[in-house]
């Protein structure tokens, strides 16, 4: 187990800082310890990337499909 321990460390020194934050995550992400995650961190890439006509489409999709109610199907 020790010589699987150093053979890791190894190879992480030959990576780049970039990848090293992704093994990180990656061994974050198999030890399942919510507490040492960044779960908001990963939706932030995503910040402003849909356009603004899109998002006024889902909006209004979101509004028309969400505020009618059809009784007769409760």
């Amino acid at each position: 187990m020790e010589n699987l321990k150093q053979e890791l460390l190894e190879q992480i020194e030959k990576l780049t800082p970039l990848q090293q934050k992704q093994v990180l995550d990656f061994a974050l992400e198999l030890s399942d310890e919510p507490s040492k995650r960044y779960p908001g961190e990963k939706l932030l890439k995503l910040v402003g990337t849909i356009s603004p006509e899109d998002l006024e489409i889902m909006k209004q999709a979101i509004e028309e499909g969400c505020e009618q109610i059809n009784e007769s199907e409760w």
